[in-house]
Formats: structure tokens, sequence, C-alpha cells
């Protein structure tokens, strides 16, 4: 089955991120891209139940308004959605992407994206959605639902695109970061990049072994890869080396998916969700 690379698409500010960095990583990846609207059914008003109202008789033409207004507001929303997959699929060919395609589904959206996760090589979204009011509102449920229950790559984007050049991956050793690491080495969405290599903790000799390995794997497959060693609370160090070294996208290795730890989402990575300034990719 071939994989797509898989964008949703809503109508808030940050769709027009969304739509280039789906572009950008169709291109770089070689693989189809593809633009979802999903009508989410838990998100339009319905119609009060008013079977109980004394003289309900006297408002049967109210009701039938009612319906009817339903009704438009259910077809404009659909046609809403049309355009903006429309206006996204002339945005990819814009970018160069070949035969983008585009998907209107009703539904709730993380049962949707579930459904279609087989079909997925790397899920790109705006980190907040259209009810969003600040750019650096708190994180948004849908987006914290979707990490959780897809296993695909996810990108959560922000803020305007900007092809990404100098990237960061949290490194500590473990089997998850490790792991992330080889992932970078085998992709070509890396190639050509610089991916910095902060572990954050003290400077023993363990850690250094670990991230020599890590900075060795990646140069061997002709990544340019810095390293360095920072003591300190783990979101500020990476979030200041983030800002300091001119970070174009930041990387993390998601959380394990045990059956405890599939209602919960890391600490740090979810601070790193909430807090980050640049885009964020969550490998698995």
């Amino acid at each position: 089955m071939t994989t797509n690379v898989m964008a949703c698409i809503d109508g808030s500010s940050h769709a027009g991120a969304v739509c280039d960095f789906a572009s950008w990583a169709s291109l770089r990846l070689d693989a189809p891209l593809t633009f979802i609207h999903v009508l989410d059914k838990t998100r339009q008003p319905g119609l009060a139940d008013l079977s109980g109202t004394i003289g309900l008789g006297t408002q049967e033409h109210l009701l039938e308004e009612l319906a009817s207004l339903d009704e438009k507001r259910s077809r404009l929303a659909k046609e809403q959605g049309r355009q903006m997959l429309d206006a996204a699929l002339a945005r990819a060919i814009k970018d160069g992407v070949n035969e983008p395609s585009s998907l209107q589904r009703h539904g709730e959206l993380v049962e949707t994206l579930v459904e279609f996760e087989p079909r997925i090589r790397l899920l790109v979204l705006g980190r907040y959605g259209e009810d969003s009011g600040s750019p650096f509102a708190h994180l948004g449920s849908h987006v914290e639902q979707v990490i959780r229950a897809v296993h695909s790559q996810v990108l959560i984007t922000l803020g305007e695109f900007k092809a990404p050049q100098h990237i960061m991956l949290a490194f500590d050793g473990s089997a998850t970061t490790r792991k992330a690491v080889e992932i970078l080495a085998q992709s070509p969405l890396f190639k050509g990049l610089t991916c910095h290599l902060v572990l954050v903790g003290a400077d023993t000799d363990d850690h250094r072994e670990q991230l020599n390995w890590a900075k060795t794997t990646l140069e061997a497959a002709g990544i340019d890869a810095p390293a360095t060693i920072i003591a300190g609370e783990v979101e500020k160090v990476l979030g200041q080396y983030q800002q300091d070294n001119h970070i174009d996208m930041m990387v993390v290795g998601a959380y394990g998916h045990s059956r405890i730890r599939q209602w919960l989402v890391g600490s740090t990575t979810t601070t790193m969700i909430s807090t980050a300034r640049v885009p964020l990719l969550i490998l698995r």
C-alpha cells in the first residue's frame, strides 16, 4: 500500500503553513500528498430538544425553520471545506507537488485519522485549530488526542512556512531517542540538513559515549550533526538552545504506547509541543 503525506486542513490561520510544510515533506520524501478536511459532528450545533416544551404545537413553524437552518449550515460547512481543499491543492501544485489529492469526511477527527493511519507516512497538522484565538494558547485537545492515537510520524506546524535548514533532536541515550537517530539517518526528509544533538544532563563518560554514537550515525548518513551536553532543566535548556542556534524544527521521539501510557502524554514532550516556537516533528 502506498503511504502518503497527509495534511489536515481547517479554517485556521495556520492552514497556509500546513499546506507548505506538507508540500515540502511530500517533495523531499517523494511521497504522494493528500489533504483532508473533517466535518467534525461533535463541533456542529444541533437542534434543541423542544419535545417537552409547553405549547409545542404553536412552535412547529419554528422547528421547521431550525431544521432548515441546520441543513443549510451543514451544506455551507461542506462547501467551505471543499473550497479550502481546492485552495490547498492549488497551493501545493504551485509549490511543485505533482497531482496532490484531497478528501472530505464527516465524523470525528481523531477517529477519521486512525481509520486512514495505514495510508499515512507523515501526518501534518497545525498546532491550533480554527477555534483557537492566540497563536500561543494552550495545546489544543485535538492535537494531543491525535498524537496519542496515531502511530505515524506527526509534524506539528505553527507560524509561517520556512524550509528547515537546522533541526534539533533532544537526545538522552534512551531506546526511544536512539531509534529517532536511526530514523533521521534513514529518511530523505533530512538529507542536507544540519541536525543539532542536545543531551540535557551531566557531562559524564556514558553520556559522551551515547552522544558520540548518535553523532557518528548521523554523519555516516551525510547529515552534519553538532553535538553538545548541557546541564539544567530539560524544557528551559532545549528552548534556549533553539533560540540561540536558530533552530528551524525540533524533533522528539514519541512516548510509549503501553496500556497505561497510551492515556498519558510524557511531560517533556507535552511541554515542548505547547511551548515550542518552531515546528515540532514527533517520530515513531
